[in-house]
């Protein structure tokens, strides 16, 4: 079963391609989700990379949380459901 893991502090140039072939050293890389700004297109500098197992989510959480990427230092981590009710952060009641 694929693992989701959040990629954080990345820089704003970082494409899916970028992360794919930076996660892929590790295991095999099912999805890769950088995530943008709806309005602008630009990114908002964390994004999403499902791995195909457990222990290569693991391997990669190993290597590459807290190396230097792109000039910054990259927070990765198993990804956490989005709470439930998390609307009314973004203004909808």
């Amino acid at each position: 079963m694929s693992q989701k893991l959040y990629v954080g502090n990345l820089g704003y140039d970082v494409s899916s391609d970028d992360l794919q072939e930076l996660f892929s050293v590790h295991g095999t890389v099912e999805s890769v989700d950088v995530i943008a700004d709806r309005e602008t297109g630009q990114s908002k500098g964390f994004g999403f990379v499902a791995m195909s197992t457990a222990e290569e989510a693991r391997a990669a959480i190993a290597a590459l949380d807290g190396k230097e990427h792109s000039g910054r230092s990259l927070k990765v981590n198993e990804a956490r459901p989005r709470p439930v009710g998390g609307g009314e952060r973004r203004g909808y009641r």
